[in-house]
């Protein structure tokens, strides 16, 4: 059984405050820190999916808004205010919920951001990242400059891909993830878009595929470092 998601506060520093949502099963096995993309903030139905999935597997999550989304803007935050963001509720976490293993990352630019974060210090308790679809260039703009910084972060990431994911084709998420040797998990979505949706003629259902992502995450989330 898991709690309605619960409205928090989270305050990244002296006049910035973010909204965010705790949902916690009550056999809670561990806890997912994870931020939205770049256009849809926590309340979009992809993030409300996936904090109830993992609930049905016992695993809380924390999931928040960027500053930019907080205050309806469409622009996102310049990286540095971003990065205080993924710590500030990293620390939220930590001080509510000691004692439950620790995970972060994210849907996209959510989970950039926090990979960026912890690639210049170390984010405090977390064992492993965890990205939903993660964003190595802008669509139709091949490039790997987006996963430069990911040679500095020492802990072990899962990055979940669709198979038709234009910002993340099979061809260039590969070499990234066998650069980074052991540290880095990559599992495919078949079929799926960076949404993670799937066509009709696949013979598959959106939310099959989501099922998929969630008992990889969860299963991820299991095992220890």
């Amino acid at each position: 059984m898991s709690e309605e998601a619960r409205p928090i506060t989270i305050t990244v520093s002296e006049g910035i405050r973010v909204s965010g949502l705790v949902q916690r099963p009550r056999d809670a096995t561990a806890i997912y820190v994870f931020a939205h993309g770049a256009g849809a903030g926590m309340n979009h139905p992809f993030m409300a999916a996936v904090a109830a999935g993992l609930a049905r597997r016992d695993i809380a999550t924390l999931r928040y808004q960027f500053p930019y989304m907080e205050n309806g803007s469409k622009r996102p935050d310049r990286p540095e205010l971003a990065h205080a963001t993924v710590r500030a509720a990293v620390d939220k976490c930590r001080r509510e919920f000691a004692g439950l293993p620790t995970f972060a990352g994210g849907k996209s630019f959510g989970g950039r951001m926090t990979s960026q974060a912890q690639a210049k210090a170390p984010l405090e308790g977390v064992r492993r990242l965890a990205f939903l679809g993660f964003p190595l260039h802008p669509a139709g703009k091949p490039s790997r400059e987006r996963a430069a910084h990911l040679s500095d972060i020492n802990i072990p990431m899962l990055f979940l891909q669709g198979t038709r994911d234009t910002l993340a084709l099979p061809e260039e998420i590969e070499p990234v993830c066998a650069a980074l040797g052991k540290r880095a998990t990559l599992k495919f979505i078949d079929g799926a878009d960076h949404s993670f949706h799937v066509l009709a003629k696949s013979g598959r259902r959106n939310p099959q595929v989501m099922d998929e992502v969630l008992d990889d995450l969860a299963a991820w989330m299991r095992v220890e470092p």
